[in-house]
């Protein structure tokens, strides 16, 4: 009986939260269909279908959306399942799929399974707006998640394969070679990366040609070039890119000229330095916590970071408080709320407009507490002594 009444208290959390999570993704997607208001998924299947045609994949087409796409050809396979589909069922399909991708990315994580659901409850919000945008960046942070995962299973071929698709999508997923330093076997997972990123280069070959697709990456680089100009330029973009620890800087102190190179190097500098604790390699928790650091790295340090990009942010904050809230559970509670009020909540219709237009956007203020959780983070992977907690060593 005693274990009857454990096993329903635990799945009463599990399914409640299962639920809710599902159906704030189904809500979010729901709405943007309702109202014809699917541009970035039009941007995304026109990816599949320029591809087939041999067409640009870079310039605009105003006969078909607005804006222009900045993923490299990889997309047009990723994408190629919901092309298919008439556009409104395809845009709800690709919406659940984002969801349930990396609701499973976040299961498989070698947590306790309160934790999990804590994350899961951290990240709830994000997710819907990133899927509320139609956007990729659930699906972005599954990636880097899931290599991860499977570096620390050993099964560092498929590992590889999410860092490269990662890589050759989006850019972001590169932060996975990062893993590397945890992998047991270097030379396989070596060896499997630039397997995959030969495969991955190929693969759309198939559905237009090799001349195209090289050609592609041309484009590519120079679209990605351009993207990061405009990025920069608060006006070109209408403060609703660059929502970085660079832009807080930028916009704060009305510095427009400001190099990215400063900020970017002492970054890599913090996060590299921890790599020499080999020492600390043994220990699980300074494992996630160094996943929960690259998490919020990619989206933080990066002057393409949007609203709906903090979903990958948010699942780090997520590992981070997993992994705090018993300890410090005062001044960790606090930084959770200043990230849900500030980070979360301030692009929902719950947060008060004006300041949401007039502070939050005008200064990237989204950016600032998960800087101060990558702060935090980056103290402990430095300086803490993991081995301290004998329960969490993983590795012999």
């Amino acid at each position: 009986m005693t274990l009857l009444f454990k096993q329903l208290k635990l799945y009463k959390p599990v399914a409640l939260i299962s639920i809710i999570w599902f159906l704030l993704a189904f809500a979010g997607v729901l709405a943007e269909v309702l109202r014809s208001s699917i541009n970035n998924f039009h941007i995304f299947r026109g990816v599949f279908w320029h591809t087939m045609q041999q067409t640009n994949l870079f310039v605009e087409y105003p006969a078909e959306y607005w804006d222009t796409n900045h993923y490299g050809p990889v997309f047009s396979l990723v994408i190629a399942p919901f092309a298919l589909f008439p556009p409104w069922l395809g845009c709800i399909l690709w919406g659940l799929a984002n969801a349930a991708i990396l609701f499973f990315a976040i299961k498989k994580l070698d947590l306790p399974e309160q934790q999990k659901l804590i994350i899961l409850a951290i990240s709830a919000i994000e997710m819907m707006t990133a899927i509320h945008n139609v956007q990729f960046n659930p699906m972005v942070a599954s990636w880097l998640i899931l290599a991860y995962v499977l570096v620390e299973n050993e099964d560092d071929f498929l590992a590889t394969l999410f860092i490269a698709a990662g890589f050759l999508v989006k850019l972001y997923g590169v932060a996975g070679l990062l893993f590397f330093v945890f992998s047991k076997h270097k030379l396989k997972f070596c060896f499997s990366f630039a397997f995959w990123c030969l495969v991955l280069f190929v693969l759309p070959m198939l559905i237009s040609s090799p001349s195209f697709i090289i050609q592609s990456y041309q484009d590519w680089y120079s679209s990605l070039v351009e993207k990061n100009a405009k990025n920069e330029n608060v006006g070109a973009s209408g403060g609703m890119q660059d929502i970085s620890v660079m832009g807080m800087i930028r916009r704060i102190g009305n510095v427009n000229n400001l190099s990215n190179l400063p900020v970017l190097a002492t970054a890599v500098l913090l996060i590299a330095s921890p790599l020499l604790r080999f020492k600390q390699y043994l220990f699980k928790d300074f494992r996630l916590s160094y996943l929960a650091l690259v998490l919020i790295t990619v989206v933080i340090f990066s002057s393409s970071a949007e609203s709906s990009t903090y979903v990958i942010a948010l699942v780090g904050v997520g590992i981070w408080y997993s992994l705090h809230y018993r300890k410090h559970k005062w001044w960790v509670n606090i930084v959770l709320i200043f990230v849900l009020l500030l980070t979360s909540l301030s692009a929902t219709d719950l947060f008060p407009s004006y300041i949401r237009n007039y502070y939050v956007r005008a200064y990237a203020l989204k950016a600032l507490p998960c800087f101060v959780v990558w702060l935090w983070l980056t103290a402990d992977v430095l300086f803490k002594n993991f081995g301290l907690n004998k329960n969490r060593m993983y590795k012999p």
